[in-house]
């Protein structure tokens, strides 16, 4: 499998120049591709594909002398990024989303280049990565690099450069044990499993407001242009990535976590999206880190070995997990779930559970797992009576 391995890089001054002004070269080289596109199409309803404009590179190399000390692959790839845009766009089209047609890129909307062949371009040149045109540049390994690199991808984010390695690694596969999990994400508690275990939701961006109000309003009393301004937004964008990096390292240990644990994982189906279009919700469900979680766990339980099943969400909390009756008034408010057939326990462990059941019922209809031989059944710690599943 493909995985990514992210680095910090230390560029001289000199280089810092030099990636900047690829950078620059690339963001022109998009907007001048999409504005071939566009015009084609509105003025002589033409189509201009992916290798008409990868035929240009060449051209740009020759004329354009801020191109000329620029590896090809890098411009190439730039042609790519720009074809998997408008695919993306064609996609949502035909699925009846919002389309999001391609947009020109601005200074601030263009940050990154690659080079998709390892060797060709870039290489990791004693201890430090090699890159045509810009020479070795330092690399804060803090991890080992593991697998076949193929390729790299160099970026800037808030002041700080990054390289980014897609390595082809062999699956760390993990024998089966038998135990399968529901989780339920939520807003008090970040995750709840159907076993009864909570993790807490520390609320990353919600505990960083105060200092982020301060951050804001010296940003916008420094005068547009000038370099007090360039330094606040520096500092304001550190603090975003700051935010940024508390909440996915945490995502990223839970979710090793549980892949590592468990052989079954069941999650809900999510349409996150949608979600937040509840105001009174968005900020919170923006913060736990909802998507990512699920992108993280597919990834881990993925490269694991691990099966996980998404579920549809519906009537999960308001379901009773034992008899299977209907909660008829059961807002947010009610951390408590009492049935009349006995059952009583937090009901983000009643919906934990009722989405394991509901990935049990998949499963056994789609014959894709032996729930009599290795299926678990777990009593929750904080229900007072025995709930079977």
């Amino acid at each position: 499998m493909i995985k990514t391995f992210q680095y910090r890089l230390y560029p001289s001054k000199s280089q810092q120049k030099t990636l900047t002004a690829i950078v620059e070269t690339c963001r022109i080289f998009y907007n001048n591709c999409l504005a071939e596109r566009k015009d084609a199409y509105e003025e002589r309803k033409e189509c201009i594909g992916k290798f008409d404009q990868l035929k240009k590179v060449k051209e740009l190399k020759e004329k354009n002398p801020y191109a000329k000390n620029v590896h090809s692959h890098i411009l190439q790839l730039v042609v790519t990024d720009l074809d998997k845009a408008f695919k993306a766009f064609f996609r949502r089209v035909k699925t009846g989303a919002k389309p999001g047609y391609p947009r020109f890129k601005g200074k601030n909307r263009f940050d990154s280049f690659g080079l998709k062949e390892y060797g060709n371009g870039f290489r990791v040149d004693k201890n430090k990565l090699k890159v045509s045109g810009i020479g070795r540049i330092s690399v804060r390994w803090h991890r080992p690099l593991e697998g076949e690199i193929k390729t790299v991808r160099i970026k800037e984010k808030a002041g700080k450069w990054f390289a980014s390695f897609a390595c082809m690694v062999e699956d760390k596969l993990l024998p089966s044990n038998g135990l399968a999990v529901g989780i339920d994400v939520g807003i008090k508690s970040l995750l709840t499993t159907s076993d009864g275990e909570f993790f807490e939701n520390p609320k990353w961006y919600r505990e960083s407001q105060a200092k982020l109000r301060v951050i804001q309003r010296r940003v916008s009393r420094r005068k547009f242009g000038g370099r007090n301004r360039h330094k606040a937004v520096r500092i304001l964008q550190n603090h975003h990535t700051h935010v940024v990096n508390q909440r996915e390292d945490c995502l990223n240990k839970i979710a090793y976590r549980i892949a590592q644990k468990y052989t079954i994982i069941a999650i809900e189906d999510l349409q996150i999206q949608n979600m937040v279009k509840n105001h009174n919700l968005s900020k919170s469900i923006l913060d736990g880190g909802w998507g990512y979680f699920s992108q993280q766990l597919a990834f881990k339980a993925a490269e694991a070995g691990r099966k996980l099943v998404r579920v549809s969400p519906a009537y999960t909390s308001k379901t009773c997990s034992n008899c299977g009756s209907i909660f008829e008034h059961l807002d947010l408010s009610v951390r408590w779930v009492d049935c009349l057939c006995g059952l009583s326990m937090d009901r983000d462990v009643n919906a934990a559970i009722n989405i394991l059941k509901k990935a049990k019922e998949i499963l056994s209809r789609d014959g894709q797992f032996l729930w009599e031989s290795t299926w678990v059944e777990v009593t929750p710690c904080v229900s007072q009576e025995a709930v079977a599943l």
